[in-house]
């Protein structure tokens, strides 16, 4: 076994995933927040800003697919452990390139939230693409990734 699988906490000495005890970690509030991008062609963002999608309300589908990812996370990520998800907001705003997409999620539990946040993001940038591929087939996933996080022992962080 090497030095870095010893420091790994879902991964036992012999190397072989699972999923982390956290019975004995005090409940505190969290909070985490993701970010990314859908870039998109300019016939597709003037399809949204003036809300003639083909199939409807792009940015509320999208939204609402976020939230609803929010509360699956564990069945989509394998050690992610089911957490009590206490609130969501997911945001959407048109740009000139695309739709810029954030994610902040909150909990009071022993672990943190930070998949839950880049699963929103993620599904709701799928959803969008989704609602616009009948404008714009090359609808690109970019930069989704975690911008802050707050409570739990590693402390809080910002990028």
């Amino acid at each position: 076994m090497s030095e870095r699988q010893s420091r790994l906490t879902h991964v036992r000495s012999d190397g072989t995933a699972h999923m982390v005890d956290v019975s004995a970690k005090a409940v505190t509030a969290r909070e985490a927040s993701a970010a990314g991008r859908v870039l998109l062609s300019p016939a597709a963002v003037g399809a949204l800003r003036e809300g003639v999608v083909p199939k409807g309300d792009a940015l509320a589908v999208a939204r609402i697919a976020g939230i609803q990812a929010v509360k699956r996370t564990p069945e989509l990520i394998p050690l992610a452990h089911p957490i009590a998800v206490h609130g969501v907001e997911v945001d959407l705003t048109v740009e000139d390139d695309g739709v810029s997409i954030t994610a902040t999620v909150r909990t009071a539990d022993r672990t943190g939230i930070e998949m839950e946040a880049l699963t929103a993001v993620s599904i709701a940038a799928l959803a969008l693409v989704d609602m616009v591929k009948a404008v714009d087939k090359h609808g690109r996933i970019t930069d989704v990734r975690v911008t802050a996080k707050s409570g739990g022992r590693s402390g809080d962080w910002s990028e």
